[in-house]
């Protein structure tokens, strides 16, 4: 512990020299074309977990069962960054760093665990981007870049791309890409895109341990090579004054064959996926968010693969003027994965659902650590739920949900021995408070710029008959961010 504290003391003192990338520091005099600025940021969290449900029950493992172990970490991430403007013209680079301590004894010696004091320096970002060329027209930006930002992928497909790498999310989630943004007109956008993600990272330092670690896999034990590479065309647009916003969309992913933990040889898979979005603005009041997607593709060149997904919800909220006035909301919801009955068959079709780049699920902390299918992929699933919320100052937000999940089909798979036949998943409830506890001023400069905020999240987990164990699972988490 005195080492977290001494680590988090360091990083502040270092971050309270440095700038940040929201308000930057001007180095030139204001009226050069070229400026520059820097920044840090600072996050600490303590996640406390037990019983969560679909951590394998051991390396390699398929099985959705509950995970019988507390787990209590304290996580500390750091991150210094550059921005170089000039014109039109951005270079941009990041440094990441996350350090684990793991508070309950897990039998294995400090010096041996997988996040070792200091672990490891990821080069997390750097890119370099061009905005509004030919009058308007054109954006691009090139280089390893963020898919995930705050709560919504940067290409707006919040369920097909957020993180580009799964098991770098807790320090970044990013991909390599190359992303054109065309605008024909002043409310419609083409965003082209390609991407490629490796399991290895050459852009990294760290010990003996994490170097071996796997950047991009779907359980944390498989070998670190499973390369994916893709691309997509994102349409979107809005007619009717505005009142109905649209996307369409088309992505397409080739990951390779790798090994998994138990040595087996998985099947390379392509998928392609087709979507539309429509976000109608019924009143002022009251609005639609309704999504659908179908997905087509192969595994091993003569197997059949590809699911759907559908998401549909109403929401309620007050229409304010002002971001100071309080904003309650609430929306009702139905998410649908598609799941496949022989998930594990090696010669079988796969009608489930790809989560493309989208492997961490939107809808629970909790889940995340513990997906359907192993660590990383989400599908499978019916869940409707009722959220209620309300926007109550700058950065200050308090939401709760609470709904039963389903599986889509009987997969067989809830219980250690493969003979559960129960559908009824359980019953999710979870609440989430952000805050903030300083809030720079605008146009702030020097320590002035110093900026607080974080987060209180609590899930519970109620296992209905699906699964082998009938204990409730619950999450909480709390975070504090530092920025500057």
């Amino acid at each position: 512990m005195k080492i977290i504290l001494a680590t988090a003391t360091a990083a502040l003192a270092c971050a309270a020299a440095a700038g940040t990338n929201d308000v930057p520091v001007i180095d030139e005099p204001v009226d050069s074309a070229f400026q520059t600025s820097f920044g840090a940021d600072l996050r600490i969290r303590e996640e406390i977990m037990h019983n969560v449900p679909g951590l394998p029950g051991a390396p390699g493992a398929m099985m959705p069962r509950a995970y019988k172990k507390n787990i209590n970490h304290l996580r500390v991430r750091p991150r210094v960054y550059g921005q170089f403007d000039y014109e039109e013209f951005t270079l941009y680079g990041r440094l990441v760093n996350e350090f684990r301590e793991h508070f309950i004894e897990n039998g294995v010696k400090r010096k041996r665990r997988a996040y070792n004091f200091p672990d490891e320096v990821v080069l997390d970002n750097l890119w370099f981007q061009g905005k509004g060329l030919f009058d308007g027209f054109l954006d691009f930006r090139i280089g390893r870049q963020d898919l995930f930002d705050g709560l919504h992928s940067t290409l707006g497909l919040d369920r097909i791309m957020i993180d580009g790498a799964p098991f770098v999310g807790s320090r970044s989630c990013y991909a390599d890409m190359l992303r054109f943004t065309l605008h024909p007109t002043e409310t419609s956008k083409l965003d082209a895109f390609a991407l490629y993600d490796n399991g290895r990272n050459n852009y990294r330092y760290g010990n003996r341990l994490s170097r071996g670690r796997p950047m991009n896999a779907i359980h944390p034990a498989d070998s670190p090579e499973m390369d994916e590479w893709g691309g997509g065309l994102v349409w979107n647009d809005e007619l009717f004054e505005k009142r109905l916003p649209y996307q369409l969309f088309v992505v397409h992913k080739h990951a390779e064959d790798y090994h998994t933990a138990s040595g087996a040889r998985m099947p390379d898979k392509q998928i392609t996926t087709f979507g539309v979005h429509v976000m109608p603005q019924i009143t002022e009041n009251v609005s639609l968010d309704l999504e659908g997607a179908k997905q087509f593709g192969t595994k091993s060149s003569d197997v059949q693969a590809g699911g759907w997904m559908g998401y549909a919800a109403i929401d309620f909220h007050k229409h304010v003027t002002s971001p100071d006035q309080i904003r309650p909301y609430t929306r009702l919801s139905a998410y649908y994965l598609s799941g496949d009955k022989h998930r594990t068959g090696a010669h079988d079709n796969d009608t489930a659902w790809d989560p493309m780049w989208a492997r961490a699920p939107m809808d629970s902390e909790m889940f995340q650590y513990g997906t359907l299918y192993g660590l990383g992929y989400w599908s499978n699933m019916t869940y409707p739920k009722l959220t209620v919320g309300a926007d109550i100052g700058k950065l200050h937000r308090v939401s709760a949900y609470s709904g039963p999940m389903f599986a889509a089909v009987q997969d067989h798979l809830g219980h250690a021995d493969g003979s559960g036949d129960s559908m009824y998943k359980g019953w999710l409830t979870a609440a989430r408070y952000d805050f903030p506890l300083r809030i720079a001023p605008k146009g702030a400069t020097g320590f002035d710029r110093f900026t607080v905020f974080g987060h209180i999240i609590a899930e519970v987990f109620n296992p209905g008959d699906y699964y082998d164990s009938s204990r409730p699972a619950y999450f909480i988490r709390w975070e504090l961010i530092f920025k500057f």
